[in-house]
């Protein structure tokens, strides 16, 4: 007993001291928002001998950074409920429907994985410009759907339904539901899981997405927040690191409070994702 108490304590002062390596970095961002330019590389300075409120007040008199914050939180929102949408309908198919060649055409968006975004990145440029959508936030929203995001999205739906017995649509069906009626009904409630896992991925991605918007946006009024973190530079084109810090914790925010709001949810995913093939 005493050796279990022992081999515990050991092991929780090393997660205590991984878990303080991770998050110092976070906690120097933090305090870096608050000090000056000249503060944030003194190494002695932990703490602000001043604590600088108006760093984030000029984040946003520099520039339109609310109009860009709301930038991210809708495009977030649209490439989320698509990528829901997309991958709650095919995952179903997938996992519950028997049509030709279903195994074949499932490993064929899977391979849509296999592509780095770089590579796709220059014909799809030349598709949105003879779309005339250039310049647009509709790039931001389709491509990630119809791309990457919706093939994982897909495949985390279509695991989970897997792992539903199939006495639930049995019953459904001596009640008179339809297929329809039993993927809204039924199997959506039940997949409550991996539906948060699905939106927290696709609102990771899209809320951090900086090379998209770097290729499709020119105006500042339609950056999202990567193009606007990298904006906050002097006259000089020196980086302002203190109001980049206080923008930079702003944006942090909303994507860390989703994620703790659904962390045991994607952790019951994750889990129940391999459960079967």
């Amino acid at each position: 007993m005493k050796h279990n108490k022992i081999t515990h304590g050991v092991i929780y002062i090393i997660l205590c001291t991984v878990g303080i390596l991770f998050l110092f970095p976070f906690l120097w961002m933090i305090l870096g928002s608050f000090k000056t330019s000249v503060e944030i590389f003194d190494l002695s300075v932990l703490i602000p001998k001043v604590w600088r409120w108006e760093n984030f007040i000029e984040a946003f008199l520099y520039q339109p950074f609310a109009r860009q914050y709301l930038n991210s939180i809708y495009i977030a929102l649209f490439v989320s409920f698509g990528t829901l949408s997309v991958g709650a309908l095919a995952g179903y198919a997938f996992a519950r429907m028997n049509f030709p060649g279903r195994s074949i055409l499932f490993i064929f968006i899977l391979s849509g994985l296999m592509i780095p975004v770089e590579a796709a990145i220059i014909p799809n440029f030349f598709l949105m410009s003879r779309l005339n959508l250039i310049n647009t936030h509709i790039p931001l929203i389709i491509i990630p759907i119809f791309g990457a995001r919706g093939a994982i999205g897909t495949f985390i739906m279509r695991q989970h339904f897997l792992s539903l017995p199939k006495e639930f649509e049995e019953s459904a069906r001596l009640d008179g539901l339809g297929r329809f009626g039993m993927f809204v009904r039924i199997m959506l409630p039940l997949a409550t899981p991996a539906i948060s896992s699905v939106v927290i991925l696709s609102s990771f991605y899209s809320w951090n997405n900086f090379l998209e918007p770097l290729v499709y946006i020119n105006d500042i009024k339609l950056f999202t927040l990567p193009l606007a973190l990298n904006n906050f530079t002097t006259s000089y084109g020196l980086p302002m690191w203190n109001v980049q810090l206080a923008a930079t914790t702003l944006s942090v925010v909303p994507i860390l409070i989703l994620f703790i709001a659904a962390q045991q949810l994607v952790t019951q995913s994750m889990t129940m994702s391999g459960v079967k093939g």
